[in-house]
């Protein structure tokens, strides 16, 4: 019948897809569901579901659901990172507004799903998924700071930007709310706050 037909060609597709293509699709799937239902939805079961492949495909990729969750954090934190960066260097060349830096931090940690799935590996005690991420920010920051890892100025100033970020995804639209603020205050005092530090950010969109 048809649908036999279907189906079959539908196995033969997914049966090409290399390891390699095969987690991506996972991770890409994972992230759609952490955007969508929140990070307590990120299950193996789930993902399986989404790219229709077994609880025991998706198992071997990632080792259990805590690999998922760490491989998850990487693929955001990269992604991440390396949008940022861009942005720092295109500041650099006069091709891009600082206030970028601080908007696409806060993007991530909020639209992204970086803050709800950080703060739910912190409180079920995963805390090891979130190295990933804390490892690409300070890479990032060493790479872009003028003396390397001695640049205390700059890691103070990612410090207080990525908790902001990281709070503003969490409380930001209630607190703001509550308090009659514009949604992007807390992005309007972090942008200000680090202009107002030791050249910072003017250092970063500084050649």
């Amino acid at each position: 019948s048809l649908l036999t037909f279907m189906s079959i060609v539908i196995s033969t597709e997914r049966k090409r897809l290399s390891p390699d293509e095969s987690r991506t699709a996972a991770l890409e799937a994972a992230r759609e569901i952490l955007i969508a239902e929140g990070p307590q939805a990120v299950t193996l079961k789930a993902v399986a579901a989404k790219v229709g492949r077994t609880h025991a495909n998706v198992l071997h990729h990632f080792g259990s659901a805590l690999g998922l969750q760490k491989a998850l954090a990487a693929m955001l934190a990269e992604s991440v990172c390396t949008t940022i960066g861009a942005t720092v260097l295109r500041a650099r060349r006069g091709e891009a507004d600082p206030r970028l830096i601080v908007d696409m931090t806060f993007d991530a940690f909020d639209q992204q799903g970086a803050g709800a799935l950080a703060t739910w590996m912190i409180m079920s005690g995963n805390t090891q998924a979130l190295d990933p991420i804390l490892s690409a920010i300070h890479h990032l920051v060493d790479d872009l700071g003028e003396d390397g890892h001695d640049d205390v100025s700059m890691h103070q100033a990612t410090l207080t930007l990525v908790l902001m970020a990281l709070g503003d995804s969490l409380l930001g639209k209630p607190m703001a709310d509550a308090l009659g603020l514009p949604r992007e205050a807390a992005r309007d005092i972090a942008y200000k706050q680090l202009m107002a530090s030791p050249g910072v950010l003017a250092r970063m969109a500084a050649a």
